[in-house]
């Protein structure tokens, strides 16, 4: 019997739901305003909320000093070239664990999620070495390899979800009609979980576009990505609030509007088999 709520539950529940999303919000929007006054402005106390002198000064200035295509191409770059290579390895893998378990596969997801406990910095000294040894560093190459394998515990845990979800018994009649190993992944599994893999393409591609440990210690100039871009107006002289929330809006933006159109999908990916 479905639970009856009145209409001032219901107002007062989404007027809630909308103060708590716009404190999150918060300082985003606060960084955006910031991106478009002068500095004078971003330093006066009490901060200006909404009136001040509206100004798009500080995104000339941050394209004049910088050239942002480049630091936004390594970012794509990055993103999608991580998110693939981890697909590649995850869908096979999350099928084994999925459709053919052992009595270890619970361990082993246990572990790769133990693997995302670990403090970065832990390992940084000797990934250091190993890049500085193959000339890996300052390469979009190195970068795509530390992203992908950082990332891919996780998406290895969101396509295991999915794939749980599956009936068995489609693929073992597919497997009946005659279906190979090949056939089975590529015409009956991937089919069925498209919105899962989309959900973890797209997920991945957020985290590895926000990395910042990583980004800054193995890269200097040639792979730096959009967090570096951010880094840079970060110097001894001080800090320049205005420029660098202009600089921040720039590299936040493309990932932002993304992440608005998916969230749907989004949501529905990192929630899947947690609300049954």
């Amino acid at each position: 019997m479905a639970r009856r709520t009145s209409t001032l539950h219901r107002v007062s529940v989404t007027a809630l739901a909308w103060c708590v999303g716009f404190v999150i919000f918060f300082p985003v929007l606060w960084t955006i305003l910031t991106s478009f006054k002068t500095e004078f402005d971003a330093f006066s106390l009490p901060p200006k909320f909404l009136f001040f002198q509206w100004t798009t000064e500080n995104y000339a200035e941050v394209q004049a000093r910088s050239n942002y295509a480049r630091f936004a191409m390594n970012s794509v770059v990055l993103a999608l070239g991580s998110t693939l290579l981890a697909l590649v390895f995850a869908i096979p893998a999350a099928w084994a664990m999925a459709f053919q378990p052992t009595k270890r596969t619970r361990d082993v997801l246990m572990w790769m999620l133990s693997t995302k406990m670990m403090p970065p910095v832990g390992a940084l000294i000797p990934l250091y070495l190993l890049f500085r040894d193959f000339g890996l560093l300052d390469t979009r190459t190195g970068l795509v390899l530390v992203l992908f394998l950082i990332n891919l515990p996780i998406v290895i845990w969101m396509l295991y979800t999915y794939f749980k979800e599956i009936p068995v018994d489609i693929l073992e009649a597919a497997r009946m009609d005659g279906a190979s190993l090949w056939k089975e992944l590529a015409f009956v599994l991937a089919p069925m979980a498209l919105p899962g893999i989309a959900s973890t393409l797209l997920l991945n591609v957020i985290l590895a576009w926000n990395e910042a440990f990583w980004t800054l210690n193995l890269t200097t100039t040639n792979a730096a990505p959009l967090t570096q871009f951010i880094a840079s107006y970060s110097s001894p002289e001080g800090l320049f609030w205005a420029k660098l929330s202009a600089a921040s809006t720039m590299a936040i933006g493309p990932i932002l509007i993304l992440g608005w159109f998916a969230q749907k999908q989004l949501v529905r990916g990192l929630t899947f088999g947690a609300v049954k």
